[in-house]
């Protein structure tokens, strides 16, 4: 019976008002994830906890929506030859061990210190991450903007090119999306570690697709869209793990799963208008902004931990509504963005077409 009472106290009441949010967010969260292959996830889940859903059921209820949507991202992109299933696959192997130990971790938190342990566990790796992968990513694309070459190819970073310069044998494994040999074990750190972050905090395109770029020197294109095979390996397994200890809440799974189906297709379709420069502002330019969100609800979970003074009822409720007006704002900002880009990349298509019909016809 205490169990029973234990396992009701993670899940939120479902109201038409709350199922249409978290519709939205799912549908953005999805536009996101297809358009930059990192699940989409660093918007879901704090867009879940938003509406008060416990962090360790946002992270279970989000991996457990995405292996099906990332899957179907996956197919999409693959249509459109950026996949590269061998690499995706190795690096998930790694991956689902790193969700294994990761999804121990959450669990011994939540047992020690309860939701808002929990709660400010997953805020605070939030923020550090954010802001770490974020500045990166944002000052690596401010610099192609100075330089002038948002439509110039890509280059290879020099840590990609030395690990590709070096030769183990016996664990030389050739990838296409790298037209190179790498050992793999190279991809083995790099895939446990997107597997503790997706445990964690549901994000672990935020390390998988940076290192697949920066340090394995994959394409932006292919390592977005061969992420999406990482998220279906962990997500698999990850929900797995979370719902035996009853912390998947399968109505939330449900239906931003839903959304998600809608965006993800949209999203995905939008990365062959753009170039590679503004996949990279996009992916910047959220984690930036929910960065921001998350930060404001660390004070109250250090208050409610006892860790601080305690806040007023005022302070904490303009806590939360002004983290949640960001949170709306990073959503807005992101579907703006990747609709805009795709309108954009489509007009231009169609004028090229039409020009080049008229060329045909004089």
């Amino acid at each position: 019976m205490h169990d029973l009472a234990s396992a009701a106290a993670n899940f939120i009441n479902l109201d038409p008002i709350t199922i249409i949010y978290l519709f939205l967010v799912g549908f953005v969260g999805g536009l996101v994830s297809g358009f930059i292959g990192s699940g989409g996830a660093f918007v879901l889940t704090p867009g879940m906890m938003s509406m008060g859903v416990p962090g360790l059921v946002a992270v279970a209820s989000n991996m457990c929506h995405k292996f099906p949507k990332a899957l179907v991202g996956a197919i999409k992109r693959a249509k459109y030859g950026q996949v590269d299933v061998k690499l995706g696959i190795v690096l998930g192997i790694s991956a689902e061990a790193g969700v294994l130990y990761g999804a121990h971790i959450q669990e011994s938190i939540k047992k020690a210190f309860g939701d808002a342990g929990s709660n400010l566990y997953v805020s605070v790796s939030f923020v550090v991450v954010l802001g770490v992968v974020g500045i990166f990513v944002l000052r690596d694309a401010w610099k192609t903007y100075k330089a002038g070459n948002m439509h110039a190819e890509e280059k290879m970073t020099k840590l990609a090119k030395w690990v590709q310069s070096v030769n183990i044998p016996g664990t030389m494994v050739y990838f296409k999306s790298l037209d190179a040999k790498i050992s793999i074990l190279f991809t083995i750190p790099l895939g446990f570690a997107t597997g503790i972050l997706a445990a964690t905090i549901a994000v672990g395109g935020f390390v998988g697709v940076p290192s697949m770029i920066y340090v394995l020197g994959a394409p932006s294109l292919m390592a977005s869209a061969t992420e999406l095979v990482i998220a279906f390996v962990m997500g698999l397994g990850g929900s797995f793990k979370y719902a035996l200890n009853g912390m998947v809440d399968i109505r939330l799974a449900m239906i931003i799963l839903g959304g998600s189906l809608f965006g993800i297709q949209l999203g995905a379709m939008g990365t062959t208008y753009v170039k590679p420069f503004m996949i990279k502002v996009v992916m910047g330019l959220i984690m930036v902004i929910v960065l921001f969100s998350r930060a404001l609800m660390v004070p109250v979970y250090l208050s409610q931990l006892n860790l601080i003074a305690p806040l007023t009822e005022q302070t904490t409720k303009i806590l939360k509504s002004t983290s949640f007006a960001i949170m709306i704002f990073a959503l807005a900002l992101g579907a703006f963005i990747v609709l805009k880009a795709m309108w954009q990349g489509r007009r231009a298509e169609q004028r090229e077409h039409k020009e080049a019909l008229a060329h045909s016809k004089a």
